[in-house]
């Protein structure tokens, strides 16, 4: 698989030069955990070909990301009973396409201003509000949402 950004983490991870806790890999996608998850469990879901926006993926690979993330949406409801699940896909921080499928707890969860600071180059999670979570957690996670 081509990764067209020697820059982007994404791609490191996709390639295997940077590390992730992954929860589902097929031919077209990927799902490992957020370092900065808001609550426990939530991941995101990648196309393993390097793309910008989400709205320039093809419509059967955007679908396809849907999807996985709506099967693994099902187990994280079992794992962590979360009042609901919530699909963002907000364009900032990696410049690569990606769904983040998150456990809510609160309406404000992933509305809050709380969560999100501006930049001069753009929106990022407030990491002083989203705290890093260690690998060993997020491997747990991971293991959880497989099923392991």
């Amino acid at each position: 698989m081509k990764h067209e950004s020697a820059q982007c983490v994404f791609c490191a991870i996709i390639s295997g030069e940077a590390p992730a806790s992954v929860v589902y890999r097929d031919d077209r996608c990927m799902a490992f955990m957020n370092l900065r998850p808001l609550h426990p469990g939530e991941f995101m879901v990648i196309p393993l070909e390097h793309i910008d926006h989400f709205t320039d993926m093809p419509d059967d690979l955007a679908a396809h990301i849907m999807v996985v993330g709506q099967r693994l949406g099902r187990r994280m409801m079992q794992v962590y009973a979360p009042k609901r699940v919530g699909y963002v896909v907000h364009g900032f921080g990696v410049p690569h396409a990606h769904l983040n499928v998150v456990p809510l707890r609160d309406s404000g969860d992933i509305m809050s201003a709380k969560h999100i600071v501006h930049t001069d180059t753009g929106f990022r999670i407030a990491h002083d509000a989203v705290p890093l979570r260690s690998r060993a957690d997020l491997d747990a996670d991971a293991a959880r949402l497989r099923g392991g």
